[in-house]
């Protein structure tokens, strides 16, 4: 049994590795190129797989991981959401799978911060934070999806962001795992590191969706 679970876990870090890669070259890629499209591709599904063996290696015994687990979570949520956002730019698409994953979001999200508390009667700060920031993304895209227009409007933003997310989700079981920064921290700083970047591509992008209706607002003047 042990060899099996050390044979998942060399499974699962070198995907986790190809998805670290890739989802870098994707980064620094010109968005919407081939090499952008290509590299993302090779991200989602390296995390997607390196997520699930994640959570299957963290409730085996002798390497039971309420982190490892909770990071695979992350993981599958982000770049799932982030992957399906692609269909948003199309009239009335079909809400209803992405409606399921951010209801599962929430109660997994729930459980994360309720479990502890009833089986150890004390709090898990570190789940507790990831639990609260996986409710907030689920909730705002509950609320998203009532808005179709908006959601059209809004899918680049959601899809890079979620995919960033993502991308910090596997930063961030890497810098743990070879213990980068010392006691928890190496838990949070991929996270503060990564909201930047986030936050600078939100900003980029809002910038641009001015220029393009201004360019159009003056044509339409003229």
């Amino acid at each position: 049994m042990e060899k099996t679970i050390q044979i998942l876990i060399y499974i699962h870090a070198t995907f986790g590795g190809f998805a670290l890669l890739a989802g870098l070259v994707s980064i620094i890629a010109r968005k919407g190129k081939n090499i952008h499209r290509k590299s993302g591709l090779i991200f989602f599904y390296s995390m997607i797989l390196s997520g699930i063996i994640a959570m299957i290696v963290a409730v085996l015994p002798n390497h039971e991981s309420p982190f490892l687990f909770a990071v695979g979570i992350f993981s599958l949520y982000f770049v799932l959401t982030g992957k399906r956002a692609l269909r948003f730019k199309r009239k009335n698409p079909d809400l209803k799978i992405d409606k399921l994953i951010s209801i599962i979001m929430i109660i997994t999200g729930v459980l994360m911060i309720s479990l502890p508390i009833i089986l150890t009667k004390s709090t898990n700060i570190i789940l507790v934070v990831f639990a609260i920031i996986g409710i907030i993304f689920s909730v705002r895209d509950l609320t998203l999806f009532k808005n179709s227009e908006q959601l059209r409007k809004g899918w680049l933003k959601l899809h890079l962001g979620k995919m960033l997310g993502g991308y910090i989700s596997a930063t961030t079981a890497f810098v743990v795992v070879n213990e980068f920064f010392p006691s928890f921290y190496g838990w949070f700083i991929p996270s503060i590191v990564g909201g930047f970047i986030i936050t600078y591509w939100m900003i980029k992008m809002n910038r641009k969706t001015k220029t393009v209706t201004n360019r159009v607002d003056g044509s339409a003047i003229k």
